[in-house]
């Protein structure tokens, strides 16, 4: 079982290796691919998006998304630990109906609002992705927490565990699956999202989808789409990688 496991493992750590390869290819090859899409898209005059670097592009969009969903795992998760603890469980409808209200609020809408405040660029990105990236962590955080079982948080408490000890030695990993879960699908949802970003003057992998689509030029869309497509795929597997790390430790 051991060595089946450890074949498993190699085997994903071989396919997380070669997404990475994949989209580092795609980002030093689409800037040469101009007689690709000029066989694909004969109708266009520029086939090609060249406006800015693709590699800085990638650049830009891994740092929103990666200091969005920071604060959003940081904000969620605190949020999730204080609506499962004493005084905090009696506001937790309050604050899953208003964290709700922020994830089926269009991106575009909390965009727009953010920008007569804070401008354009990214500042109003982030918010609208910290905003929008809140709930699968709250969510999952309220639930890896609940799913310990209540045997266990009593085992732990007759060991002469203080709840602090309990939530920490205990609650907490035995929840870190469920919550890491959560992490990873409000990461995902970012990385799609923020391509939107660009609509506001945030340089991201969205800048040629948003100029492709303004000039109906159909190669931009297909390049800007391609890279963020591409970067899902390799987030995902680094935490499917992960989450399996965490099941067999």
């Amino acid at each position: 079982m051991p060595r089946r496991w450890l074949t498993h493992r190699h085997h994903r750590l071989h396919r997380l290796l070669g997404a990475g390869l994949l989209l580092a290819a795609l980002v030093g090859y689409l800037p040469h691919a101009q007689p690709l899409f000029a066989a694909l898209f004969p109708q266009l005059e520029r086939p090609l998006y060249t406006q800015e670097p693709l590699a800085w592009l990638l650049w830009q969009h891994i740092w929103l998304v990666g200091v969005s969903s920071a604060a959003a795992v940081l904000l969620g998760t605190g949020l999730g630990l204080w609506t499962t603890r004493g005084s905090g469980q009696t506001f937790t409808s309050t604050v899953n109906t208003l964290v709700a209200m922020g994830q089926t609020v269009p991106p575009v809408a909390v965009l727009a609002l953010a920008v007569p405040v804070v401008g354009f660029g990214a500042l109003p990105a982030l918010l609208a992705l910290v905003v929008y990236g809140l709930l699968p962590v709250l969510q999952a955080t309220v639930s890896g927490l609940q799913s310990v079982p209540a045997d266990v948080r009593q085992a732990a408490m007759g060991m002469g565990m203080s709840p602090r000890q309990c939530l920490w030695q205990v609650e907490v990993p035995l929840a870190l699956p469920v919550w890491l879960a959560g992490v990873r699908t409000s990461v995902i949802i970012n990385i799609g999202t923020a391509a939107i970003a660009s609509t506001v003057g945030a340089k991201t992998l969205g800048s040629p989808i948003i100029v492709g689509l303004s000039g109906f030029n159909t190669a931009y869309v297909l390049q800007g789409a391609v890279l963020v497509a591409a970067l899902a795929v390799v987030v995902d597997m680094a935490f499917e990688q992960l989450l399996q790390l965490l099941k067999k430790g």
